[in-house]
């Protein structure tokens, strides 16, 4: 049983019963959202394009690799082809399935799909009113010293870079 507490053009939060070990009740607080896509874009030459962006919510400017959320029945794969565009003004002609996770289960539904994208060709950026995003080209030495060193704050961009670098040195 659920009860929407609040509904938003991106999510909702809603009040959900659940049975306790105990077999008591207890009420959880969910946001419900339609998933996310993140990109790993890399050009020919083993660059990795990540973005400047600035994010309102925690006020600061984060670097982070270009995300973004699912539109109502569109499929993952055409969510990172749509917002690879429109945030760093690449296209891409090969698009592969890196890893899918929950971002913060705990408290939401939101399934992340993460991609590799190949074969980038720059048509430039597509933005939307609100955003405030810059491109970042760098290489993959630069990406692991901002890693390790505390860097990037954005999980989804470490959990999809972490993936992929871990992927590649066992190859």
């Amino acid at each position: 049983m659920s009860h929407c507490l609040l509904s938003t053009p991106l999510f909702t939060v809603e009040q959900r019963v659940c049975a306790t070990p105990d077999g008591t009740e207890c009420a959880r607080y969910v946001v419900v959202h339609p998933g996310a896509v993140v990109i790993l874009p890399i050009l020919a030459d083993g660059r990795i394009v990540m973005i400047r962006n600035h994010r309102f919510s925690v006020g600061k400017t984060l670097l982070e690799l270009p995300a973004g959320t699912r539109e109502p029945g569109e499929r993952p794969i055409d969510t990172a082809r749509r917002e690879l565009e429109e945030e760093t003004g690449y296209r891409t002609g090969r698009v592969e399935p890196l890893t899918e996770f929950y971002t913060s289960p705990g408290v939401m539904t939101e399934r992340m799909f993460a991609f590799v994208a190949y074969d980038l060709t720059h048509i430039g950026q597509r933005l939307e009113g609100s955003e405030r995003i810059e491109v970042a080209v760098m290489s993959e030495d630069e990406i692991r010293s901002y890693l390790v060193g505390g860097e990037i704050e954005d999980g989804k961009t470490i959990a999809t870079l972490g993936t992929y670098l871990l992927t590649r040195s066992h190859v």
